[in-house]
């Protein structure tokens, strides 16, 4: 049987809503839907869909709220940038009833995941064997803009959010990729606040200086849900990646870090018309195992795809057409000595660790 997937990236209420992505329906059927638009040119193709998540064995999907500031010039879907907190908090909201709305459509294959029972329950479901489970999302919000001030935490924790990720960019709590800062003092009352309601710290955008800060000051879990070794990037040198001492900090801290199959993040200045086949999936194992090297031990690494994220199958190493090929590090791992339950381990048991000592 396939190891059991656990996904801690996936901005998929964004897709939904900016693409008219429809992930019920089989992965040949989005991509034809996409040919009659400008989604491949905008977002590449996607690697995405229930059915992808079944042939996989995907479990759990961390699905995320995300928008772009209105300064940011990557992002080029009209209607999804925020000049402010207010217009931040309204686009999130979005994103939330369009999950509850997926839930409500499709039961039968995606599940809220916000509780410990909601956690067994999936869990269960995959032990016994039972097929077409539905996925579970546990939502992640993916820049803290959307937060107007403390209150809001309540607010969110209320409509389902676990998991917070203070920064895309830089934002009022903290300096973020191609950005970079420190914890502001609004910076350091989120981190307080955070830790009463029992949120988990993400700090895959956080700058180098922020995430370290973090890693001392909060007191409550900490994850990278997507975020690769600095030291493993071929040419890498952005604060998007992880630098060796925040990797051992987060290591000391039993973290997760979920490793990116996206191209720019494995040879940063790789760009789409570059040939595929210059980028194998080895290089992905090199992130993994270098994670695991320093940690001695497999317990602080696995998956973070970030797939259908501002890129498809053209910025993904040659091996990838959908999310089922993550299938082919497998044999990959274990031709570099890992056991079975190592493999594991890295495909899903680390992150279900985290969730199970995170969520009430």
């Amino acid at each position: 049987m396939k190891p059991l997937i656990v996904d801690a990236h996936q901005d998929l209420a964004y897709n939904m809503l900016a693409y008219s992505r429809d992930y019920s329906l089989p992965l040949d059927a989005i991509r034809a839907k996409d040919k009659e638009s400008n989604t491949v040119a905008e977002n590449g193709t996607t690697l995405l869909s229930w059915y992808e998540y079944q042939k996989a064995n995907v479990a759990i999907i961390f699905g995320t709220l995300f928008a772009a500031p209105a300064s940011d010039p990557l992002t080029s879907v009209d209607g999804f940038h925020y000049q402010n907190s207010e217009e931040a908090h309204t686009l999130y909201l979005n994103q939330i009833n369009r999950y509850e709305q997926l839930f409500e459509e499709h039961p039968d294959q995606f599940s809220r995941l916000r509780s410990k029972s909601e956690l067994e329950k999936v869990l269960a479901a995959k032990e016994a064997g039972l097929s077409e489970v539905p996925t579970s999302l546990l939502i992640l919000m993916e820049g803290g803009d959307g937060i107007r001030n403390m209150e809001d935490l309540s607010f969110w924790w209320e409509k389902g959010v676990r998991i917070i990720g203070p920064a895309w960019k830089a934002t009022k709590f903290c300096g973020g990729t191609g950005q970079p800062g420190p914890l502001t003092d609004l910076g350091h009352d989120l981190l307080r606040e955070m830790a009463k309601y029992g949120y988990i710290l993400d700090i895959s955008h956080m700058d180098w200086l922020a995430a370290e800060q973090s890693l001392d000051e909060y007191t409550g879990t900490i994850i990278a849900s997507h975020a690769n070794a600095l030291s493993k990037v071929i040419g890498g040198t952005r604060n998007r990646f992880l630098a060796d001492e925040i990797i051992k900090k987060l290591i000391e801290r039993n973290g997760v870090i979920g490793v990116i199959p996206f191209n720019n993040f494995l040879m940063q200045g790789w760009e789409g018309m570059d040939p595929r086949p210059n980028i194998s999936v080895d290089l992905v194992v090199d992130h993994i195992d270098a994670i695991c090297q320093m940690a001695g031990n497999a317990n602080h690494v696995g998956f973070g795809t970030d797939f259908d994220g501002g890129f498809g199958v053209e910025n993904t190493p040659d091996e990838i057409d959908s999310i089922s090929d993550l299938h082919i590090f497998t044999s990959k791992l274990a031709s570099r000595g890992y056991s079975d339950p190592d493999i594991e381990k890295i495909f899903g048991g680390n992150w279900i660790s985290i969730l199970k000592r995170s969520l009430m």
